[in-house]
């Protein structure tokens, strides 16, 4: 290790820290699981805005539905086949920070809702659920990304 030179060493500590971040982007979930997410955000939309007794039904039934599908992905350890990384590397917070981002996302869409029927609009809920569902469906990995940092998960 005595002939190695600085820029040899810096070179060598910036590939692993692009490993890293490489192995570390790789952590979170499935595009899919997020598009999925969203078109049953609509569909309750829908249900709340058109036969609010099935909405509550059916958000009942999303929620136990999304609690079976995601329980295998909410570690963020399985985001593509490419590769899977040890729990220790995925960070044990990775499920308290997607619960906690679907709360927020709970949260607007009532904010919305209520705000757009204060101001009159027809079907606010389904208005509030679209509007959440683009956000949700866009731009979901990367809000879990940002999340994730902020949490150190």
């Amino acid at each position: 290790m005595t002939d190695t030179a600085p820029d040899q060493a810096r070179a060598a500590l910036d590939a692993v820290d692009r490993a890293q971040r490489h192995v570390a982007d790789e952590v979170g979930l499935p595009r899919g699981y997020w598009w999925a997410m969203a078109a049953g955000w609509i569909v309750l939309g829908v249900l709340g805005s058109l036969a609010p007794w099935a909405g509550g039904t059916a958000t009942a039934a999303f929620g136990a539905g999304h609690a079976i599908a995601a329980s295998r992905l909410l570690d963020g350890r399985r985001r593509t086949a490419q590769l899977q990384v040890s729990a220790a590397v995925a960070g044990r917070r990775t499920p308290l920070v997607v619960i906690g981002m679907l709360i927020a996302l709970v949260a607007v869409t009532i904010a919305a809702a209520l705000a757009m029927h204060a101001d009159g609009a027809e079907h606010a809920s389904i208005w509030a659920a679209v509007l959440v569902a683009a956000v949700i469906g866009f731009g979901g990995p990367e809000i879990l990304r940002v999340l994730r940092r902020w949490a150190r998960a």
